[in-house]
């Protein structure tokens, strides 16, 4: 199902409001990741040479409906403008008459910037009142923020009914890559799941093992899944209310002849602040040791694997990867996807985060920026921000 796009659209001289995710990290006022703003660039410099006047709206952080100074958009703007090489405008509220004021002086191409729409307690709730607020600022509406599809907010769902609506580049992008690994993959398919908790993917995993051909799984979620196979773990953290769960996950998946991998040896230590760990079999995993890591033979297989792949996708670390001594499983798998010949998506802030690090970004052939969306979608379920926006002609 594809959606309208901006392509469809003649913007020129038009009002219109365009919603991104600039909610990127910042620490005393200074942008510790710029990807996501990067990543709106394309949608915005198409705005831009096509002569419409662009009026930028997003989130950033969780102010939960008050002003935190913390979280102005101000530097969002200033780095933007940065990359577009013109000058962004930053407002210093959502709506109102200074907003009013300043969108109806604007010029063609033209770029202004709203200020944080979760300062406003209406974004959340999707109150009509804010959406026909926004609607009012502008001619046409595009929605490029696809780590809030999965949000029917004001600014994501609402205002889609109050003036014409479109996709961004972005989110277009996003929808192509996620529709391609569920409906026409190439196979061998490989899936790499990781992350802490089975919970968070286990909906994941069941609407992909009828496409995958193997699925890889890595992280403190492979501690459920170990447990599930009678493999003491010691003090790893598990959940125990999954466990059944996921024994009945393997067995569908040896039912559909797909391959489940699971650590043949992994990294412990007593603690996830230590300096180092030890490598050990999964039959020797001590009472008093957690599991942090996948282990080097185990990483070894998974990248062997990953070679023969024609379409592969990575969601979530193998391992604690923040702390240097547990973080060569998820960069082994990293340089795995990197280096593989068949068609590669990575989502997850820490598998795109783990990707970047070893500068390895430009061999990817699409990074998700939505954690979130990205999981639901690829769930299987509707997305507000996406179903809201009218189907191409």
């Amino acid at each position: 199902m594809t959606r309208r796009s901006i392509t469809d659209a003649d913007v020129q001289r038009q009002r219109v409001l365009c919603r991104v995710d600039f909610n990127v990290p910042l620490r005393d006022g200074a942008i510790q990741d710029d990807s996501r703003i990067r990543a709106a660039v394309s949608t915005i410099e198409w705005l831009v040479s096509h002569g419409a006047r662009v009026i930028l709206c997003s989130h950033l952080g969780r102010p939960k409906g008050k002003v935190v100074d913390d979280l102005r958009l101000k530097p969002v703007a200033d780095r933007l403008a940065d990359l577009l090489g013109i000058p962004v405008t930053s407002l210093e509220a959502i709506t109102g008459p200074d907003v009013t004021g300043a969108v109806g002086s604007m010029a063609d191409s033209e770029v202004v910037l709203l200020e944080n729409l979760r300062f406003d307690p209406r974004e959340e709730t999707n109150d009509p009142s804010l959406a026909r607020e926004l609607a009012d600022l502008a001619d046409l509406y595009v929605n490029d923020a696809f780590g809030a599809a999965h949000r029917a907010h004001a600014s994501t769902e609402g205002v889609t009914h109050l003036i014409p609506a479109y996709i961004g580049l972005l989110m277009r992008a996003e929808i192509e890559a996620l529709t391609k690994l569920l409906t026409g993959p190439e196979h061998p398919f490989v899936a790499i799941v990781g992350g802490a908790k089975v919970s968070d993917k286990m909906g994941v995993l069941e609407n992909l093992l009828p496409r995958v051909d193997t699925v890889l799984i890595g992280g403190g979620m492979a501690n459920t899944f170990l447990l599930a196979q009678g493999v003491e773990v010691g003090t790893s953290l598990i959940e125990a209310d999954l466990v059944t769960t996921a024994s009945g996950l393997i067995a569908a998946a040896q039912a559909q002849g797909v391959e489940i991998g699971l650590p043949t040896d992994v990294v412990v230590a007593r603690s996830i602040d230590a300096s180092a760990g030890d490598q050990v079999h999964i039959d020797s995993i001590g009472d008093d040791a957690a599991i942090f890591d996948i282990g080097s033979e185990t990483a070894a297989q998974y990248a062997d694997v990953i070679a023969g792949a024609r379409t592969v996708l990575w969601n979530g670390p193998l391992g604690v990867a923040e702390n240097p001594a547990f973080a060569e499983g998820t960069a082994t798998v990293a340089r795995a996807v990197a280096a593989a010949d068949g068609y590669t998506v990575i989502g997850g802030g820490d598998s795109v985060a783990a990707i970047q690090q070893l500068d390895l970004a430009s061999r990817i052939d699409h990074i998700s920026t939505g954690g979130g969306a990205s999981l639901e979608f690829l769930e299987g379920k509707t997305l507000p921000g996406i179903a809201a926006i009218p189907e191409a002609e």
